[in-house]
């Protein structure tokens, strides 16, 4: 049988070798095992932006990948290291410090262990008295174990509540007939789209149509940042270069873009709870 993936997902960037280290405790523990980047760009400390990148990808992989992510601001604390067992059949080997959040919301969490490190711990590489680099002796060498089959998921470690998950806050949308009030989920990094919380097929039962002209409002705060008409339609090109759209995004939520032009940067906008946005007819 063909061993489970690795994907790894860190905010360490590939300046320096702490990537390639990763990968190499995997290979020396099994040759054999697969392994892929999601990012290495998660936004620094921003567990919130961890969950987000593994919400957006995990789904598109075969069952049993095992996703090691790791963006660890409390690395060598008292902050548990887990393994969580997802109910879409994966799973994450993380700090349990809210890089679990939209995993548990949008997938569910059947269970999660507690790495134990007396086990499943690097050891013979001189890292012993290291605190500093849990994605490497920790993390990575406990996916590699389980990737290879020289521990099954109980001999991660012990077993605690999935109600025990550190999670961030998830405001919810509310969305009314003609009218829909979210928050900004995340900017694409690339691009400068703005993706919202705001559930497409929900926004399309509250009577809004493609083709149509909608009030558009994004605040930070109290702060207006954008406001505006805005076409809402399937996709980029329906609107000039420059001009401001709204489509449904990969994900299924909303996003309201600049067309060929980077929506973030041009208004200044970022993300969080505290950056709202509202929408109606």
């Amino acid at each position: 049988m063909r061993k489970p993936y690795v994907v790894f997902s860190t905010d360490f960037g590939l300046k320096d070798g702490a990537v390639c280290s990763m990968y190499g405790v995997v290979k020396s523990i099994d040759p054999e095992i697969e392994m892929f980047n999601l990012t290495h760009e998660v936004t620094k400390f921003c567990t919130w932006t961890a969950s987000y990148r593994l919400w957006q990808s995990m789904a598109f992989w075969p069952k049993g990948t095992i996703f090691v992510s790791v963006v660890d601001p409390g690395v060598g604390t008292p902050r548990k290291a887990c393994v969580a067992k997802t109910s879409n059949g994966y799973y994450v080997v993380t700090p349990d410090n809210g890089s679990l959040t939209l995993v548990k919301e949008k997938f569910g969490i059947d269970e999660v262990r507690e790495i134990d490190e007396t086990r499943n711990r690097l050891v013979g590489a001189g890292t012993e008295d290291v605190a500093i680099f849990h994605g490497r002796d920790l993390f990575a060498y406990c996916a590699g174990k389980l990737a290879a089959g020289l521990i099954d998921y109980e001999g991660v470690g012990p077993a605690y509540s999935v109600d025990e998950i550190i999670c961030n806050p998830l405001p919810e949308a509310k969305i009314t007939e003609g009218r829909a009030d979210g928050y900004v989920a995340m900017i694409c990094p690339n691009f400068g789209c703005v993706d919202t919380n705001i559930n497409y097929q929900q926004f399309v039962a509250a009577g809004f149509r493609h083709g149509d002209m909608v009030n558009t409002l994004v605040k930070h705060g109290e702060e207006v940042k954008f406001e505006g008409k805005v076409l809402f339609h399937r996709s980029f090109g329906y609107v000039a270069k420059g001009e401001p759209i709204i489509y449904n995004n990969e994900l299924n939520n909303l996003d309201l873009s600049l067309n060929e032009v980077s929506m973030g940067e041009t208004y200044g906008i970022s993300y969080g709870p505290d950056w709202t946005i509202s929408i109606w007819k």
